[in-house]
């Protein structure tokens, strides 16, 4: 691989942009708060223009060269790129500079490596690591570029380095892929328990460092790790929600979103991701004091889409409300229904009202009532224990006399082809309607 020098994280940073992009600052700020999180020390800060980019460095040559005056003179170890570059334009500015180049999505692999704290999340990352690290293999180590048999008659040109390096790496990605399947297998039967309890299922989205893990601990009285950090949760977190009108749920902190995330990692957080896309309802958390956050409301939705949670109900959260100056309260649409609550989770304004609109739109199609099942039901009274239906019973010579708490959807399909349970099932929905 290639041999890089590497001292410390003093980096120059490099800002492309194009004559079109009206949201230049707010770029270099988002990417400034990358660079932070991930523990760099910024010397300074180089513009560059690219209508259209140069093959071999992506930015102008002259460019290029201002970039490396800048490298020299400040003495930096590194420089961070706010794009993404091929393996070759990535090459050729380490060659030129003479320090080591780290684009957009080296840098946010980086911070996804230090942040990822349970083993799921750190095979998830290296496996992301090792795919982006695949396409960047050079030729290195010239001592063993060919190895060669020492015996006459055993003196063939042998295994380059190169080869050997994409060797070993295949292997660990295979052997990465295997153990996140086994991982994933045993976090869906934990899924699929909860589907079983018929508990209703919510998750946190948004745009990272919105306040989603705030908000968690605010609401669950949970320990998750909270900072003013882009990417400060990557695992994700399930705790128990309780005092809602509807009943318990369960609730789910995942990784925040971020405009041009790389396709690897998309693919490799399947386990954070598939909170989302299972869940009833999606709390999406945006920072209400961002004069931004309807353009970052659109990356976040665009990201739902690619993990084919776009269809999942979703209720706006406007967070920080004590930093925009607003009051909390709850917005409903023509029909009464919950959209949007405004609220502080840092400094707990507002969840009350959360807990009510979740109690609304969690509660408004669950079914709880009495049900009597003669004993000549038993498939039907299988059927409802194990979908989580019953929160209590009673028998005797009459038969079962049941308590339903579960919502309409579990409840509508379970009648079978039994035309009398059809009949039982359809007397309980529509006594509960």
């Amino acid at each position: 691989m290639f041999d890089r020098q590497k001292k410390g994280d003093r980096a120059v940073l490099v800002l492309p942009h194009s004559r079109g992009e009206g949201d230049t600052a707010r770029r270099a700020e988002e990417f400034a708060e990358l660079v932070k999180s991930a523990g760099a020390e910024v010397l300074a800060v180089i513009s560059a223009r690219v209508e259209d980019p140069n093959p071999r460095y992506y930015i102008g040559s002259g460019k290029a060269n201002e970039v490396a005056e800048a490298a020299r003179a400040l003495d930096a170890d590194l420089v961070l790129v706010d794009h993404l570059l091929t393996p070759v334009q990535e090459r050729n500015l380490e060659k030129h500079l003479g320090v080591r180049v780290v684009d957009r999505a080296g840098l946010i692999l980086d911070i996804f490596a230090q942040r990822a704290r349970s083993h799921e999340g750190k095979l998830e990352v290296e496996l992301a690591q090792l795919k982006h690290l695949a396409t960047r293999l050079v030729r290195g180590w010239t001592h063993l570029d060919a190895q060669r048999g020492g015996a006459i008659g055993n003196r063939g040109p042998g295994e380059t380095q190169l080869e050997t390096d994409r060797r070993l790496l295949g292997e660990r990605v295979k052997q990465l892929t295997k153990r996140l399947e086994k991982v994933q297998v045993q976090r869906g039967q934990q899924r699929r328990a909860r589907l079983r309890n018929t508990v209703p299922r919510v998750a946190l989205v948004g745009y990272t460092n919105a306040g989603k893990s705030t908000l968690f601990n605010a609401l669950t009285t949970g320990d998750v790790f909270a900072a003013d950090l882009l990417f400060a949760t990557l695992d994700p977190t399930v705790r128990k929600l309780e005092d809602l009108s509807c009943g318990p749920a369960v609730i789910a902190d995942t990784v925040g979103f971020i405009r041009e995330l790389p396709h690897d990692l998309v693919a490799a957080f399947r386990a954070t991701l598939a909170e989302a896309r299972d869940a009833d309802l999606l709390l999406h958390v945006s920072d209400a004091a961002d004069e931004e956050r309807e353009r970052l409301h659109r990356v976040v939705d665009n990201v739902l889409e690619e993990i084919d949670a776009g269809d999942v109900p979703q209720l706006r959260v406007m967070n920080k409300i004590d930093l925009a100056g607003a009051e909390p309260r709850i917005e409903r649409d023509a029909s009464g229904k919950p959209v949007r609550v405004w609220l502080s989770a840092a400094n707990g304004v507002g969840l009350d009202l959360l807990r009510q609109a979740l109690g609304e739109l969690l509660g408004g199609e669950r079914v709880r009532s009495p049900l009597h099942l003669p004993l000549s039901a038993g498939r039907l009274h299988a059927r409802l224990k194990a979908a989580g239906a019953i929160s209590g019973e009673s028998i005797d010579e009459h038969g079962w006399q049941l308590h339903i708490d579960a919502p309409r959807s579990v409840i509508a399909p379970l009648g079978g082809g039994d035309p009398a349970e059809a009949k039982l099932l359809q007397e309980l929905l529509a006594v509960a309607e």
